[in-house]
């Protein structure tokens, strides 16, 4: 009788382990669909000039580093630098697919970092058309119960004129935003294609 009394405490220890395996997995699984969801906001919100809502997505102190323009600090400094671009009206494209995510989660710290690709399509009717693509290299935290953009950096792999082709070069990157100075200098220094440019990564492997 006690050894049947034994394995029944064995196999509830087990099972109560399986239990909070498959729970730990189901919050990562969570929190995966959640930073997805956020970074794809980011993006749509930035196609249709929603400059704040895109500003509502970072934390109070987050950070944004684009094109090595200089990191703006703060929530409100990332506002007041999205509220600089060209504004969304007729005929404007202004296009920021986000893909590829490469996400790591710290499920008990409530941080994660993630690696996208943004393709663009970005131009004006009977001015300019450009392709554009670029890595971003975020980090995510917790603030307030929800998933939030803690450093958004994107590294601007190519940036190119429709019409001429990369063939034939890339747009020369615009180093700075006009009236709007960063709050520290860029973090690395780099050209765009065709010079090479590999982003650094937040991991060895997946």
């Amino acid at each position: 009788m006690q050894e049947e009394i034994d394995r029944l405490h064995v196999e509830i220890d087990r099972l109560r382990a399986d239990v909070a395996a498959l729970g730990a997995r189901a919050a990562k699984a969570d929190d995966y669909v959640e930073i997805c969801n956020l970074q794809a906001a980011y993006g749509y919100y930035v196609d249709k000039g929603r400059w704040d809502d895109a500003a509502a997505l970072f934390t109070a102190d987050g950070t944004l580093e684009l094109a090595g323009r200089g990191v703006y600090v703060g929530r409100e400094r990332v506002r007041a630098y999205l509220h600089h671009l060209p504004p969304y009206g007729h005929g404007v494209l202004y296009n920021h697919m986000q893909l590829q995510p490469v996400i790591h989660i710290d499920t008990e710290g409530r941080t994660a970092k993630g690696r996208w690709r943004s393709f663009m399509m970005v131009g004006r009717l009977g001015a300019e058309a450009r392709w554009g693509e670029a890595t971003y290299e975020n980090a995510y935290k917790v603030e307030n119960g929800k998933w939030r953009i803690a450093l958004l950096h994107g590294y601007m792999n190519i940036y190119t004129d429709y019409e001429q082709g990369w063939h034939k070069g890339g747009v020369k990157l615009l180093r700075s935003i006009e009236g709007l100075a960063p709050d520290r200098p860029p973090t690395m220094a780099y050209e765009a294609y065709p010079d090479p440019l590999i982003a650094p990564y937040h991991y060895e492997e997946v």
